[in-house]
């Protein structure tokens, strides 16, 4: 068995891991640790959340600082004030043993003055946010030119949040001699441009496949109308008394909202967002952490912060918008060898997510009816039983035992029993027996597309910005000229003059008659089928250049294809031409 003594960790840091009650490395720990410390080298390590990534690059990297220097010489980049904090006080823990180490945190929403301040007396280590550490370094309050390390952490969540160009801006501030560590939960094709782009020959690391899930987790989903959403949520933390769990919306509206009716119903919940302030979001936080809130309603940005081993349940109120943000979300539930569940609650229209979802991950979902009101009272009142059952006895309570047996005296042992259990049992069988019937759907009912199974084909476009759309509205465009679902069209990605989308290859056809000869505002639409099937699209753009390569252009008179204007136009074949060599 791999040990830590093995990994070639110094004697302060092994010491620390003795504390902090560390037995054996994970794999990406294993894997990572030696590499980083026999030479310099970029590098590329791919590891679900919950892995051990911060210490696979936390080890190494205390252990490259030169101590006699206070030069900052580690950069940490990651994408949220929460995990910034995470990183920040997990490496002054693994630092403990190292005299002179600093460790400092920069992130928005505290005060810059603090920050500038403990930079000032010297940082050897900075962990930071993207836009407070660019902004800190346009104002030359922090000086990365000497950094030998630098660390981007949760990487596609960084480039899902949009600080592309915030992460190029600070790195051209740093040496072109420094190595790059690059950790990720996946491998998103903007994750890929990035290694291009920053690092040089880098190894890569992948625990596990590249998107696939731990399999200490199960998945299930529930089909409900959208309406029952709540009620659904309702159902399943009643049936799961013991439950510990984060529950994720899109929107920071539907985080309140969700909360709010939680606490109303008389649940232990909070929500944690976006437009929490810092003092609020670690009030919440700590809560959760402590076990005085059941559970936390986030959304994807807010929830990156979320280190806890005991989560039992991972409830997606909604599916995320980016598919493979599902890996981050059920990833936040069985850590640490224990078992967890990811459930899903979805509208007829979306399971053919799920299809999707499960080839991301590699793992199938099971599909799940509610829990019914019996079925929940049940579970209450055993839970209960149980409860009471292993509570140890305060022997305190000795002193009114002779006055609690005078007033039960007239009563039997099995009078007693049901009237101590009908308190709890009562108000739950009240509520479900008026409770309003959540209608629940079968697979059959639903008509899944060949793009449900994979069989896409990508298309080029040639409106996109400048004509006013981003991706929504494209999306939007597309789904009603075509007369299809808004699942039916895919991995829209605008660019400033044209745009690419897919579609099921059963849709081609569509595409094809819907536009031969349509027009918007004047000139004629041109779509054309791409030469790169695989490109994966998405929200944001940066498409590679074998994107914009026609497959093949579309001739009215042959009985293949079409084209926007007549055929055999010049005009339409020469302006893609240029804007083709443009580009």
């Amino acid at each position: 068995m791999t040990t830590f003594e093995s990994l070639g960790l110094s004697p302060e840091i092994l010491r620390g891991i003795e504390d902090l009650g560390f037995e054996s490395p994970s794999e990406v720990q294993a894997q990572t640790i030696p590499i980083l410390l026999e030479e310099p080298t970029d590098m590329v390590a791919l590891a679900q959340t919950g892995t051990g990534k911060t210490a696979a690059f936390g080890f190494p990297l205390i252990q490259n600082i030169d101590l006699n220097s206070k030069k900052t010489q580690g950069l940490i980049l990651s994408p949220t004030r929460e995990l910034c904090m995470q990183i920040t006080n997990e490496l002054k823990q693994y630092a403990k043993y190292y005299q002179n180490l600093n460790t400092v945190a920069v992130y928005g929403g505290a005060s810059i003055t603090d920050q500038a301040r403990q930079i000032k007396r010297g940082a050897q280590i900075i962990v930071a946010t993207p836009g407070r550490m660019k902004d800190m370094i346009q104002r030359n309050i922090i000086d990365i030119s000497s950094i030998n390390i630098c660390v981007l952490d949760e990487a596609d969540e960084m480039l899902n949040m949009g600080f592309f160009e915030d992460i190029k801006e600070i790195l051209s501030h740093s040496s072109e001699q420094k190595n790059t560590w690059l950790f990720s939960a996946t491998m998103p094709k903007e994750v890929s441009m990035i290694a291009k782009k920053f690092m040089k020959a880098p190894k890569e690391i992948t625990v596990g496949q590249k998107n696939i899930s731990t399999k200490s987790v199960s998945h299930e989903y529930f089909i409900v109308g959208g309406r029952d959403r709540y009620s659904a949520v309702k159902r399943i933390v009643d049936a799961n008394p013991d439950i510990y769990a984060v529950i994720f919306c899109r929107t920071k509206r539907d985080t309140q909202k969700v909360a709010e009716k939680l606490i109303e119903d008389g649940y232990s919940a909070s929500a944690i967002h976006g437009d929490l302030s810092q003092a609020q979001r670690d009030m919440v936080m700590n809560s959760f952490r402590k076990k005085q809130i059941q559970m936390l309603v986030a959304t994807d940005v807010a929830a990156r912060g979320i280190d806890v081993d005991d989560i039992t349940h991972v409830i997606n109120y909604q599916l995320p918008d980016e598919i493979e943000t599902y890996t981050h979300r059920s990833g936040r539930t069985g850590r640490a060898g224990k078992e967890g569940k990811s459930l899903v609650i979805v509208t007829k229209s979306e399971v053919r997510k799920i299809k999707q979802v499960e080839r991301i991950i590699g793992q199938k979902f099971s599909k799940e009816d509610l829990p019914t009101g019996d079925e929940i009272c049940q579970k209450q009142l055993f839970h209960l039983a149980d409860e009471i059952k292993s509570t140890k006895i305060n022997t305190e309570i000795d002193a009114f035992i002779p006055d609690l047996e005078a007033q039960f005296e007239d009563l039997s042992k099995e009078e007693l029993i049901k009237k101590f259990f009908s308190v709890e049992f009562t108000r739950f069988h009240n509520y479900y027996k008026n409770a309003p019937k959540i209608v629940q759907h079968s697979v059959d009912d639903v008509n899944f597309s060949a793009r449900d199974y994979g069989d896409e084909t990508r298309f080029f476009i040639n409106i996109g910005e400048k004509d006013g759309f981003n991706w929504m509205s494209l999306k939007d465009f597309l789904k009603e000229q075509l007369n299809l679902d808004r699942e039916g069209v895919a991995k829209v990605d605008v660019k400033n003059t044209f745009s690419f989308f897919n579609v099921a290859t059963s849709d081609v056809e569509k595409v094809q008659n819907t536009f031969e000869t349509f027009m918007l505002k004047g000139r004629h639409v041109n779509v054309e089928i791409t030469k790169d099937q695989k490109s994966g699209g998405g929200r944001k753009s940066g498409g590679s250049r074998r994107d914009r390569k026609p497959k093949k252009r579309f001739d009215k008179n042959k009985s293949s294809g079409f084209k926007g204007k007549k055929a055999g136009s010049s005009s339409v074949k020469s302006s893609f031409e240029r804007r083709r060599k443009k580009n």
